[in-house]
C-alpha cells in the first residue's frame, strides 16, 4: 500500500482532514458530538444549529428552548430528556429514541422522524407540521394540542398514541 502515505500527505497539504467528534467541545452551532456520551448535561437554550448528534446519548439532558435546527441526530438517544420548547426544525432524527422525553411546545417542523421512538413522550402543544412520521412509535405519547403534520389539524386534548 505505498499509495496510502501519499494520500495522507496530500490531505495534510491541502488542509483537508477528516472531522472527528470532540465530546469535550462546548455547545455551539455545527459542533460534532457523534457517538458522544452527554447524559444529564445542561444545554438549556444552547444554539446547536447544524450539529452532528448521530448515535449520541443525551439521556436526561436539559435541552429546554435549545435550537437544534438542521441537526443530524439519527440514532441519537434522548430518553427522559427535557426538550420543552426546543426548535428541532428541518432536523434528521431517524431511529432516534425520545422515550419519556418532554417535548411540550417543541417545534418539529419538517423534521425527519422516520422510525423514531416517542414511547410515553409528552408532545402536548408541539408543532409537527411537515414532519415525516413514517414508522414512528407513538405508543403512549401525549399529543393533546399538538399541531399535526398537515399543519392545519390540532390534536384533541386527551389524544394518546394517535392524533384525534
Amino acid at each position: 500500500m505505498p499509495a496510502l502515505p501519499a494520500l495522507v500527505a496530500a490531505l495534510l497539504l491541502t488542509g483537508a482532514a477528516p472531522a472527528f467528534a470532540s465530546c469535550s467541545d462546548p455547545a455551539a452551532p455545527g459542533v460534532n458530538w457523534r457517538r458522544c456520551l452527554l447524559d444529564r448535561r445542561d444545554f438549556s437554550g444552547a444554539d446547536l444549529t447544524g450539529a452532528v448528534l448521530r448515535d449520541a446519548s443525551l439521556q436526561r439532558a436539559e435541552l429546554a428552548r435549545a435550537k437544534l435546527v438542521e441537526v443530524d441526530g439519527a440514532d441519537a438517544r434522548f430518553v427522559s430528556a427535557n426538550l420543552r420548547e426546543a426548535d428541532l426544525s428541518r432536523s434528521t432524527f431517524r431511529s432516534a429514541d425520545f422515550t419519556r422525553a418532554d417535548l411540550r411546545g417543541a417545534i418539529l417542523r419538517e423534521a425527519d422522524l422516520r422510525r423514531a421512538r416517542f414511547f410515553r413522550a409528552d408532545l402536548r402543544g408541539a408543532d409537527l407540521t411537515g414532519a415525516n412520521l413514517a414508522g414512528v412509535d407513538l405508543n403512549g405519547a401525549e399529543l393533546g394540542g399538538a399541531r399535526w403534520i398537515d399543519g392545519t389539524r390540532t390534536c384533541a386534548e386527551g389524544s394518546v398514541g394517535v392524533c384525534q
